[in-house]
């Protein structure tokens, strides 16, 4: 395993990690946070690139420290005695509205009316079936699955057949929980599990890709690619694919996975 990430807020910028516990939903201190409009709607970069632009480091506590990269830090406490609210309409199921002064912090950044949520119970959310869940699999705030796995090898040959000058890509562009080497590009399409060191993970499913990885990780400027290459070379059913989301398969036991761990499929 060559890199492992983690985003404490959905669609704020990830950072990389040397080692993470492997909880039963994902990676620990992955994506139990969200920004959400005033119908508890996600706000993601999709539609709001400047969440890119923003980070957010996890405390000892479980609280955050916001940043902008120009003003200090905002502490965010974990919220309390905050009564529950749906998110996505209740497809994400609920989650607990943080205070006034991160709503506001995040209002003036993104020029529109969202407010920051936490997911106090992973365990209240399950993977759908239609993306490979299984009875028993659970899921944090992120899109589809615990955690997403990609390849060095795969993003070489899209470097390959990308045309232009936007090659080579940047891996960040796809948001990666864990980034792997050595084996024939696109073979982790064919897993149905996989090992890294002591752990043990269950392939659900391929990730079919949005428009998110066409914004510049940086400049965060948009572009064409990788979606352009991507629909030449790896559509199917209407949609582009890049890497697949993995199930913990856990025994009870602590599990840790770090950089350096061996792959086995």
């Amino acid at each position: 395993m060559t890199r492992l990430r983690l985003y404490p807020i959905k669609s704020f910028a990830g950072g990389d990690v040397r080692s993470a516990r492997v909880q039963p939903w994902g990676l620990e201190g992955d994506r139990r946070w969200a920004v959400v409009d005033p119908d508890g709607e996600p706000v993601t970069a999709r539609e709001a690139n400047g969440l890119l632009a923003l980070t957010a480091d996890v405390l000892a506590d479980g609280g955050l420290l916001l940043g902008d990269g120009r003003s200090d830090p905002l502490r965010v406490d974990l919220p309390a005695d905050a009564a529950p609210v749906p998110v996505g309409y209740s497809r994400q199921g609920t989650a607990l509205p943080a205070g006034d002064e991160s709503a506001e912090w995040l209002t003036a950044r993104l020029g529109r009316d969202v407010r920051l949520v936490w997911q106090p119970d992973p365990a209240a959310r399950t993977v759908n079936p239609a993306h490979g869940g299984l009875p028993g699999d659970h899921v944090s705030l992120a899109d589809v699955g615990p955690l997403l796995l990609t390849s060095e090898t795969s993003l070489a040959q899209l470097d390959r057949w990308t045309e232009d000058d936007t090659a080579p890509l940047d891996m960040v562009r796809f948001r990666p929980n864990v980034v792997v080497d050595g084996e024939a590009p696109f073979a982790e399409d064919d897993w149905s599990s996989v090992r890294l060191g002591e752990t043990a993970f269950r392939v659900a499913g391929r990730c079919d890709r949005c428009v998110m990885t066409t914004i510049d990780p940086v400049s965060l400027a948009r572009g064409k690619e990788p979606i352009r290459t991507l629909a030449k070379h790896r559509k199917k059913d209407g949609k582009t694919y890049f890497g697949v989301w993995l199930v913990p398969v856990l025994d009870g036991r602590p599990a840790v996975v770090a950089v350096g761990d061996d792959v086995s499929v």
